[in-house]
């Protein structure tokens, strides 16, 4: 798999709209601390880059990264927000259970977006060690939580360009 040998956070700064007038929602699992508050750190630098004013961003932890769909509906009921982005990770070790968190992770952010229509970001690492997750959470892969950014932006854009009833091809 050639993509996995390079840095996957490079992305066209000048392809991406303006986050001045979105709000975001950041959750952050505790669990894993070193990886995941470098994922955070990675997504607020990206979304400040982009123009989105601090006042804008709401962060809140959880335990791990099974509390984040939770989370993000504590965050969603408490705000209004434009996307919210969940920041974990799960590594696998010698159980299955990374399967069981990352399914019911996956599918609860799903079912909230849907549910709230706001855009919830999977920025959940699934690595099979500590070290593939370092290499993703400002390593030799890159970012993650700079992609997790990238893409709530894009999304928060989408829905209000939506909203605002604009016409024709919307986030190209």
């Amino acid at each position: 798999m050639a993509s996995a040998l390079k840095n996957l956070s490079q992305y066209d700064e000048n392809a991406l709209p303006s986050a001045a007038d979105l709000r975001f929602g950041i959750v952050v699992a505790d669990w894993n601390a070193q990886i995941t508050h470098a994922l955070y750190q990675g997504c607020l630098e990206t979304l400040l880059k982009h123009g989105a004013k601090e006042e804008n961003i709401h962060m809140i932890q959880v335990p791990g990264s099974f509390e984040l769909p939770a989370g993000a509906r504590l965050l969603a009921g408490a705000h209004k927000l434009d996307a919210i982005v969940a920041i974990g990770c799960v590594i696998k070790g010698e159980t299955n259970h990374n399967e069981y968190i990352n399914n019911s992770v996956a599918l609860g952010l799903t079912n909230l977006g849907v549910a709230t229509n706001i855009p919830c970001i999977f920025g959940v690492l699934t690595p099979n060690d500590e070290q593939q997750a370092l290499d993703r959470a400002g390593g030799k892969h890159g970012n993650k939580g700079i992609e997790a950014g990238v893409t709530a932006i894009r999304m928060a854009a989408l829905k209000q360009a939506l909203q605002k009833g604009e016409k024709g091809k919307i986030g190209f």
